[in-house]
């Protein structure tokens, strides 16, 4: 049985509701961030970085959103979450992925998390009051040229839309208006609607 480690409001949603998709037998557990669990013994040696999501499988531990959600769904091949049998198609799935983790991702972060990159109070200050121009700039390329319709790839549901419903459901925090990006939006009350959503969404407040 597989294990994910979770925390509400983070961005190991993405994964979890993969799972719940793929109809996997897994257990998920939380760790509860606001409380420095992550920085704990335990965890540590399931995940050095200190950071969820992380996957126990048989095999080991895996971590990063982008090798989770492609692990879920070669291993769940009848999910039919990435076109697995068209190196192109998957290739594009990552590529997107790739790009909520390392470029959309870190420029929330920058709001919440900016001592992972400066200590003076006004820098850290300066770092906040860019985000919305950040996030908005990210969101305008995903609207403009990455979303395909009605799901990110196109007709098919695949683990690019539970990772952009996870990061998209940031955006008023970050002081966005969502409905600046009209199919993004779309795309998040149409997934809030889907079952394996709600699912884990009433879990995490649980």
């Amino acid at each position: 049985m597989l294990k994910l480690y979770v925390s509400p409001g983070s961005c190991s949603l993405a994964a979890h509701i993969a799972l719940e998709e793929a109809g996997a037998d897994y257990v998920a557990e939380k760790v509860e961030l606001a409380k420095g669990a992550q920085h704990q013994p335990d965890f540590l040696a399931i995940n050095p970085k200190a950071r969820v999501p992380a996957l126990a499988t048989d095999r080991g531990i895996l971590t990063e959103n982008p090798a989770i959600l492609a692990y879920i769904a070669q291993t769940h091949p009848g999910s039919g979450l990435a076109p697995l049998d068209d190196a192109f198609a998957f290739g594009r799935i990552q590529s997107f992925n790739a790009y909520l983790a390392s470029t959309v991702h870190v420029a929330h972060a920058h709001r919440p998390r900016g001592s992972r990159w400066a200590d003076d109070p006004a820098a850290l200050e300066a770092m906040k009051l860019k985000v919305p121009k950040n996030m908005a700039d990210c969101f305008e390329l995903i609207e403009t040229t990455m979303f395909a319709g009605p799901w990110v790839m196109g007709d098919q549901y695949t683990i690019a839309d539970p990772y952009l419903f996870t990061i998209a459901s940031w955006l008023e925090s970050d002081g966005v208006d969502p409905a600046r990006f009209p199919k993004v939006l779309d795309h998040r009350n149409r997934m809030a609607e889907r079952p394996a959503v709600k699912a884990v969404l009433a879990w995490l407040k649980g």
